[in-house]
């Protein structure tokens, strides 16, 4: 019986083609596992470079590329093009296994031989060589070939080797590109998810080959699995893992561990394979969790993605961390009344008028949260000798007694109510928990983790019995998008030595990342243990146009704009839900979405837009967050719309706090802009936000 994998770059492709050739295709496939080898209708590539090289017919004018084996019955489809394009896409190639990391590698051979004697003249003009520097000896062990390694000792500039991404074989380009930007061979190892010492793998044998390239090729178990596949093949092909991400993913950790890195790295993509792997292992239960809904539906249907079975899927919980307190909660105290916002700023309110407070309700209710239950403080010697890092203010002995009667009236009115804050019911629920015998879960994957609160960490700690991988946390702090701060030490979670940081954006183009992460140069950020994080080293593979940043006059020239500017992309072939628009208020998002229906077409708010729904999406910056787009046009960036004034602290009252709730509203946007993959706009009316002074004329 015939075996079909499925080449990952080719679910890019599938999701470009008109849906008749897409359902031609699933269709033919659909049926490929029936088919005999001599039924299959393989045609032989006349004058190609690898005779393992067939081509399968899909209709009169297309024809699949398929990797047919030496021996045996397992097949894996490449490409599909129009006819005389698939044969010469087969005629330039040559299929090879790569003896440093085990992985099938596919080569332009036409490419290479066509740019060498052009890069050799240069070479013997140039004063300089690339990778003089680094010995043969070191390129073979990074699996560099005869025929790249040619190609790279001509090499005078990284420019070419920029060129060269679309021929060279994607692990060789990875670790010369590694080589490139100042990695140590040792480094570039560590990257390519190769373990030292390792012996080469035999490069003969490209059936092994295609078992082990599992961060390239996906193996399909049935029509049912395949079918599957093409209805969803962007976003199966996010959850395909990198040699180094792979690495991380499966390693057995001594304790609680962490993966870091910036927008589009692939750290959700970890922490899901993570959960996977976790609970194949079927020590216990696994917790997937996060610090929204609507992450935590994203999660789910990631983790629905990846093959595996029942049994393994049916050990992972999905949720996040305030459905796990109210469970925990309801199961001994019941049902639990919340204070809604408006209430319990009202209570505060009326405690600053009794108490004739020289503070604000703002100001007492932030140093509740983030000084009282952020470090677990329940009685006034407790809150006297209390820290108070990331509160500006400074308080003499005497205010911070009337602070503490102010913050101990507000909880026993909580009680007088009998009612409960998001916030109480999680401490209450962490201490339930430090009395069970038991913990729930046996593993933890938290993801987007910089914006947990330290009484959600707390929980998340007593939920899980200290050992072996009992917590993976995955995060970025350049992308917090809530006032939260924690040092994970500080809440039991100690991370030192078990840490990872991935440098590489799969997502985002190299312009459009570069332009984002220069509103963050020189800010402070804390990497939640300690210490400060950076933006060095990050970068993108994937070139394309910079953002487009352009000002109006008025909200309504700026919003026609916008119409315009959705209308041009749809215009050159961009499907309705692969476009975005970002605004930091519901009330600026609704009011675009009027104007572009208004303009026929079809939009829909993130909260109501389902999964398949072939339509724009229009959301906030908030909601933005764990998404991403083919186009993203970012609105509203005029300055007094970002930040708006509600949501930054005067300086007068609490200068450190006034410079966080800038920074926050900084990463804010970041994760906006980020959530495009090819094109974004950014635009406003009036002045421009300060966050954009640098990057407007």
């Amino acid at each position: 019986m015939a075996k079909l994998g499925i080449d990952k770059d080719f679910l890019r492709d599938f999701a470009k083609l008109e849906r008749s050739v897409q359902d031609r295709v699933s269709e033919v496939f659909a049926k490929f596992e029936q088919a005999t080898h001599a039924g299959m209708h393989l045609e032989k590539v006349n004058n190609a470079r690898d005779d393992r090289f067939r081509t399968i017919r899909i209709d009169k004018f297309w024809r699949g590329v398929v990797l047919a084996p030496e021996s045996g019955d397992s097949f894996t489809l490449l490409k599909v093009l129009p006819h005389d394009d698939s044969y010469t896409w087969a005629q330039r190639r040559q299929v090879s296994v790569n003896a440093a990391t085990g992985r099938i590698e596919i080569t332009d051979c036409v490419a290479i031989e066509a740019t060498l004697p052009e890069l050799v003249k240069m070479a013997d003009r140039a004063p300089a060589l690339l990778f003089e520097a680094i010995s043969d000896v070191d390129l073979t062990r990074l699996g560099i070939d005869d025929q790249t390694l040619r190609f790279a000792r001509v090499l005078t500039d990284v420019v070419q080797l920029d060129a060269s991404r679309a021929f060279l074989p994607q692990n060789q380009w990875d670790a010369l590109y590694g080589l490139a930007a100042g990695l140590t061979p040792e480094e570039v190892w560590a990257e390519l998810g190769i373990a030292p010492g390792h012996a080469p793998f035999d490069t003969g044998d490209v059936g092994a080959a295609v078992e082990r390239t599992l961060d390239r090729v996906v193996l399909v178990d049935g029509p049912d699995e395949l079918m599957e596949i093409f209805r969803h093949p962007f976003a199966l092909w996010r959850v395909y893992l990198h040699p180094a991400q792979h690495q991380v993913a499966h390693t057995t950790f001594s304790g609680p561990a962490r993966i870091t890195g910036g927008p589009g790295t692939g750290k959700t993509v970890v922490a899901l394979h993570r959960a996977h792997h976790l609970a194949g292992l079927g020590a216990g239960p696994v917790l997937v969790t996060t610090f929204t809904s609507t992450l935590s539906s994203s999660l789910e249907a990631g983790l629905r993605l990846l093959t595996g079975s029942a049994e393994v899927r049916d050990r992972i919980e999905v949720r996040h961390v305030d459905q796990l307190s109210y469970q925990i909660f309801s199961e001994r105290h019941g049902r639990a009344a919340i204070l809604r916002d408006k209430e319990e700023k009202d209570v505060w309110k009326k405690i600053v008028k009794r108490l004739e407070l020289p503070f604000t309700e703002t100001f007492l209710a932030e140093e509740w949260r983030q000084v009282v239950l952020a470090q677990g403080v329940t009685s006034a010697a407790e809150y006297l000798a209390a820290k108070r890092a990331g509160r500006g203010r400074r308080l003499g002995t005497r205010q911070k007694a009337q602070l503490w009667q102010a913050m101990w009236e507000f909880e026993e009115e909580l009680k007088r109510r009998k009612v409960w804050t998001h916030e109480t019911i999680c401490v209450e629920a962490t201490r339930l928990l430090e009395e069970r015998p038991a913990k729930p879960y046996r593993h933890i994957v938290v993801d987007e983790a910089q914006d947990l609160h330290p009484v959600q960490w707390r929980l998340l700690r007593a939920a899980v019995e200290e050992g072996p991988d009992d917590l993976f946390v995955a995060g970025d702090t350049h992308q917090r998008i809530y006032g939260n701060r924690v040092s994970l030490r500080d809440v039991g979670i100690k991370i030192a030595g078990r840490s990872s940081r991935l440098t590489i954006n799969y997502r985002t183009t190299a312009e459009i990342l570069a332009w984002s992460l220069g509103m963050l140069r020189g800010e402070p950020i804390d990497d939640m243990d300690g210490g400060l994080d950076t933006v060095a080293g990050y970068r993108s593979q994937v070139h394309g146009p910079g953002p487009e940043l352009k000002g109006f006059t008025t909200q309504r020239a700026e919003l026609d704009g916008l119409a315009a500017r959705v209308r041009e992309w749809l215009a050159s072939g961009v499907e309705p839900r692969e476009i975005g628009i970002a605004a930091r208020s519901n009330v600026l998002a609704d009011t675009a979405i009027a104007v572009l229906e208004r303009a026929d077409v079809p939009v829909r708010s993130l909260a109501k837009a389902g999964q398949d729904d072939d339509v724009v999406r229009a959301g906030t910056m908030h909601r933005m967050k764990g998404l991403e787009f083919r186009c993203v046009a970012v609105i509203g960036a005029g300055e007094h719309v970002l930040p708006p004034p509600s949501a930054i602290t005067p300086v007068a009252e609490d200068e450190l706090t006034h410079a966080h709730d800038l920074q926050r509203e900084r990463c804010l946007l970041l994760v906006a802009c980020t959530r495009a993959r090819e094109r974004l706009s950014v635009s406003w009316h009036g002045a421009p936000s300060i966050f954009l002074s640098g990057f407007t004329s």
